[in-house]
């Protein structure tokens, strides 16, 4: 209602009748309850009006429409704006002109979300910078009132840095950006980083404008990766890559910096298309090769924390950024190949001795074994030719044993010196890994490294009694215990082995000998140097065949002559046939051929 209509008189009001005390004279109270909602704005439920704001507190503000009465909306509904006041024209949607209590209903909330995909869709156009308020936190980012509508906020597009915290934002009214609008999902997403990357840009384009290598900033550290430290040099952004925090080994940045650090750093190299800037920090400090006491010499013995373990060796920090390799040769004097992770771990305090020392490309080169005596230095005195020791069995190959007597000190038993009977095929048939086994030094081999050893020579050589046992021409016992093509392996007493061919191997009934059958063998052949014994079975009675033979020869020979009888005496001589004559020629033929 203006002032003109509230104060301006009625043309025709009665006064005379009024003063009489009859105030329906000319109007009734119908005609002028008519004339006052006349005199107010004609208002529709659900409508969408303008109203001005005429009074304000924490909880709520009273809005006035030009109607009868006035409405209350909770300020909540104003909380993106934080800025409002009394007098300010407000967009209201009315929801009732009456309530029970004769209450005027009004919302803002409702008004702007009638109107809100129109504003949103021409901020988004005019590129218009926009309030919102931020409700609460989501997965990724932010929930934002603008215009009524619940719109995302992503998390990267809060501020230029990455946000650490994101529930300092909750309940703050910002300006934004509308960049992305889905019509189909009703989706809006909005951005506060853009309203200043236009400007970080142009500032980052004058502080490039004035970097030179060399050149010493100081910056606050913005975030820390696994990989190096991004450092804000007031505007623009930096990387010191983890190999230029620290002249020593670093596992991650957080060991050098913390978030928020405020450090000086020098321009290693900038890209001014791609707007990348390296950093160095360690650049700034001097190379701790350069302190390094100028009396540290090769020979001398330094004490440092093990920091990287290889296959192949570990490294080892003596000094804050010095380090030696220890190659796993050098960790011990023994020949075996083993993997350095068997003497030491990461986090390891040793002592070492400098073998190599490299001041100009900063190398040095470190040993473990040197701090113990070599055991080959007295070898001869230790371990003479003819001393008994024992060893451990650590390796087999198809031509004998390798043990270690101790660590650094190995020694090689041929095949042949396992044992003076047994013929040994493989080593492992004799022994097994990792078992210990007696041995006789018989050779000493100080520039490889390597002693020859001796298994069967802890005893008497059997064989020179063998020599008296099994002669030849004399009869044993044995049993066939293997068959090979070209004959077969007997065991004889004394826990000997001979061998005898196929042919020696047929039994007086004209069948083959077989395997784990016991018979006699007559020794045919023995040598001593090469520990051969021949034998065979077939000879036995082959032998006992031909002596027999032979006596009755000899008997034959022996026995005297009868004398001749008178001729009418003696018997009819029966007439020799063809047929005898030929018996007698085989008989003939089979002796000469045994004899």
């Amino acid at each position: 209602m203006t002032e003109e209509v509230k104060n301006s008189p009625i043309a025709d009001f009665d006064w005379d009748a009024y003063e009489n005390g009859d105030t329906k004279a000319e109007k009734s109270r119908e005609e002028l309850t008519r004339t006052y909602d006349e005199s107010l704005n004609t208002v529709k439920d659900k409508e969408v009006i303008e109203g001005t704001i005429i009074a304000l507190n924490k909880r709520e503000a009273v809005v006035n429409i030009g109607y009868k009465s006035d409405g209350i909306i909770p300020m909540n509904e104003f909380r993106y704006n934080p800025d409002i006041k009394v007098g300010d024209v407000v967009e209201v949607f009315i929801e009732n002109q009456e309530d029970k209590k004769g209450q005027l209903i009004l919302s803002h909330r409702k008004a702007r979300a009638s109107r809100s995909w129109e504003r949103v869709n021409q901020a988004m156009e005019n590129d218009e910078i926009i309030k919102g308020f931020i409700k609460c936190r989501t997965k990724g980012g932010m929930i934002v009132d603008v215009f009524g509508i619940e719109a995302f906020l992503p998390g990267s597009q809060i501020d230029v840095k990455p946000i650490r915290d994101y529930d300092i934002f909750v309940g703050k009214t910002m300006e934004f950006k509308v960049v992305k609008i889905n019509p189909e999902f009703k989706n809006v997403v909005v951005s506060h980083k853009a309203l200043i990357e236009a400007e970080l840009e142009q500032q980052k384009k004058e502080i490039i404008a004035k970097l030179e290598k060399g050149q010493v900033l100081e910056g606050t550290v913005k975030n820390i990766t696994s990989y190096g430290v991004f450092i804000d040099l007031g505007g623009v952004d930096g990387l010191i890559h983890i190999t230029d925090l620290s002249w020593g080994r670093v596992n991650h940045p957080e060991e050098v910096v913390q978030l928020d650090q405020k450090l000086n750093v020098v321009i290693l190299d900038f890209d001014d298309e791609k707007k990348r800037i390296a950093l160095g920090l360690k650049q700034l400090m001097p190379h701790p090769w350069d302190a390094l006491a100028e009396t540290l010499k090769v020979g001398d013995k330094v004490k440092g924390k093990v920091v990287v373990m290889t296959d192949y060796g570990a490294f080892v920090e003596v000094a804050p950024g010095v380090e030696g390799l220890i190659h796993v040769s050098e960790m011990t004097w023994s020949q075996h190949l083993r993997s350095a992770q068997d003497f030491m771990k990461v986090g390891d305090e040793i002592e070492a001795v400098i073998l190599t020392l490299d001041r100009e490309d900063r190398k040095m080169s470190l040993g473990l074994k040197q701090l113990k005596k070599d055991p080959w230095e007295d070898i001869e005195v230790r371990y003479p030719v003819g001393s008994k020791h024992t060893a451990k069995v650590r390796n087999f190959t198809n031509f004998g044993v390798f043990v270690e007597i101790e660590e650094g000190v190995d020694g090689l038993i041929h095949i042949s010196d396992l044992s003076w009977t047994k013929k040994v095929k493989h080593p492992s048939e004799f022994t097994k890994l990792g078992a210990d086994i007696d041995v006789v030094v018989l050779e000493i081999d100080k520039e490889n490294r390597r002693l020859s050893l001796g298994h069967k020579q802890l005893e008497e050589n059997p064989w020179d009694v063998f020599d008296t046992i099994f002669t030849v021409g004399s009869v044993h016992p044995g049993t066939i215990i293997e068959m090979l093509d070209k004959g077969a392996v007997v065991a004889l007493p004394y826990g000997v082995e001979g061998f005898a061919t196929p042919k020696h191997l047929v039994k007086e009934d004209g069948t083959q000998a077989k395997v784990d059958e016991k018979l006699d063998f007559k020794v045919i052949e023995f040598n001593k140097d090469s520990k051969r014994i021949i034998l065979s079975h077939s000879r036995i009675f082959e032998d006992a065949n031909k002596a027999e033979r032979n006596e009755a020869r000899k008997a034959k020979r022996q026995a005297p002559r009868r004398e001749e009888a008178p001729a009418a005496a003696l018997p009819a001589v029966e007439k020799t046939t063809l047929g005898d004559l030929g018996t007698l020629q085989a008989l003939k033929e089979k002796l000469a051929n045994e004899e």
